[in-house]
């Protein structure tokens, strides 16, 4: 009787160390190969922006030449001190400029956020005809130049405009009314006598009784422009979300007897929260950089009341030929949204964990 023996397969052998090294690193360099031209386009087109701006921040370059020049001398924090330090015009306006862009981010964010998730929901409705054409033009000033439109908006807001046309059938002057630097808050109290407790230094040279007033007629009127043109992208992101939003768990809410706001607020918000903490943050840092509608509808008129730090940037730098002082306004400007988005973002991260 014969024995078939079969042999037993050879065990699969590892290839050695040295050459699975090697393939890693011809790995490696061929990334860093194909992430060269990116690199190089950021770093010339950002990153040495960034380094020379802070330079000229700290230095005393009059913009001629380069800031880099043994002309250019360093003058650490003198900058930042006229604006944040030392009394005088300088310190008055960025606080003036800071104190407008705060009352504008304080209603364009809450009115564009609550707006866009109204018309998102809307069109999210089964029974909703022309969706197709609710959704583009709802979107469509987004995608429009933001001058053009604030140019529109000059023409409607001018003394002959639309606008004031309109207010004169209500025995309303309209050019007088959108030419008062006082707020609306002061206006609504029929501008009454500032309180001796408000009318001291207040902070950064400017009174408690200022800081108070809220925003000019005419900065509402940008930000009545700004929500118009800024609503429909945020709809769009919150419409995607929507999409893709189970409907089992709002069904089972309707079978347990949730109204619609309970459904809202119960099941749906909650499952929107990445999408609003994303909208929040981008209409935050938006509304922090607001420039252009500024820069063509008023350029800080009337009495500074539509001054914002990114035009006031722009303005020291190149029509008061103070580049320093306009580079460390820039700067200020990165620490408010850094700061501002740190705490948006606690405050919606505990929010999310109470719940």
């Amino acid at each position: 009787m014969s024995t078939l023996v079969t042999s037993a397969p050879a065990p699969a052998t590892d290839p050695p160390r040295g050459g699975r090294r090697g393939t890693g690193r011809r790995d490696g360099r061929i990334g860093w190969l194909f992430l060269t031209p990116t690199l190089l386009v950021l770093g010339l087109f950002m990153v040495l922006p960034i380094v020379m701006a802070l330079w000229v921040s700290v230095s005393d370059w009059t913009g001629n030449g380069s800031p880099f020049s043994s002309r250019v001398h360093f003058v650490g924090g003198d900058n930042y001190a006229a604006l944040l330090a030392e009394p005088g015009l300088t310190r008055q306006n960025f606080a003036t400029s800071v104190r407008n862009n705060g009352y504008f981010v304080l209603f364009v964010v809450p009115l564009q956020t609550a707006l866009a998730l109204f018309l998102a929901i809307t069109l999210h409705r089964k029974k909703l005809r022309g969706r197709q054409f609710f959704r583009t033009a709802f979107y469509f000033p987004t995608v429009t130049s933001s001058v053009a439109i604030s140019v529109v908006f000059l023409f409607l807001f001018s003394s002959t405009g639309t606008v004031n046309a309109a207010l004169k059938l209500f025995g309303v002057d309209g050019p007088s009314w959108f030419a008062d630097p006082r707020g609306i808050f002061h206006l609504a109290l029929g501008d009454p006598a500032p309180p001796g407790a408000l009318t001291g230094h207040g902070f950064l040279g400017l009174s408690w009784w200022d800081w108070f007033s809220g925003p000019s007629v005419a900065m509402c009127s940008i930000i009545v422009l700004v929500v118009w043109t800024t609503t429909g992208g945020f709809m769009l992101m919150f419409y995607a979300a929507l999409q893709n939003l189970s409907s089992d768990v709002d069904e089972a809410a309707l079978i347990d007897g949730a109204n619609a706001w309970q459904r809202f607020w119960r099941v749906t918000l909650p499952q929107l929260r990445p999408t609003l903490f994303l909208v929040l943050t981008l209409g935050l840092i938006g509304t922090w950089q607001v420039f252009d509608q500024v820069y063509v509808l008023s350029r800080g008129n009337p009495a500074n009341t539509t001054l914002t730090p990114a035009y006031l940037s722009y303005s020291t730098s190149f029509i008061g030929k103070q580049w320093g002082q306009g580079a460390a306004i820039a700067f200020l400007l990165f620490v408010v949204i850094v700061v501002f988005t740190l705490v948006q973002r606690w405050a919606l991260r505990e929010r999310g964990n109470r719940r």
